[in-house]
């Protein structure tokens, strides 16, 4: 069993940053891949970022490219994505997610363990 705590949302003016971060209590935390999911009111849950077990492949989805960068320490059990150039339009809530299974997906429904979110909202 893995769980999964997001922090670090908060509000930010446009341009501002942000570093969120997710611990697990999983002891084997590097067998997991790990994704940053967002979900803003009225839309679906949008892949954001994932990182390997290891933390040497990652991948971004084009809207987050160039301005959020996903990063993991294993051995702090900790998953962090750092976000700048902050636009009104990052504004929702932040997930994260953990599976074993797929070396590569952004989709949400593959991922099996989730935390409870983190709001972020970016003011114009």
């Amino acid at each position: 069993q893995v769980q999964l705590v997001e922090s670090g949302g908060g509000l930010v003016p446009a341009g501002g940053s942000l570093r969120l971060s997710c611990a697990s209590s999983g002891r084997t935390f590097s067998n997991y891949v790990v994704g940053w999911f967002r979900q803003a009111p009225g839309n679906e849950r949008e892949f954001v970022a994932r990182i390997s077990g290891s933390g040497g492949s990652t991948y971004h989805a084009d809207s987050v490219k160039g301005r959020f960068t996903i990063s993991r320490d294993n051995a702090k059990n900790t998953v962090y994505m750092q976000m700048n150039s902050l636009k009104p339009e990052d504004t929702a809530v932040y997930y994260c997610a953990a599976q074993a299974r797929y070396s590569t997906s952004s989709l949400a429904n593959e991922y099996t363990y989730w935390g409870q979110g983190t709001r972020v909202t970016v003011s114009s």
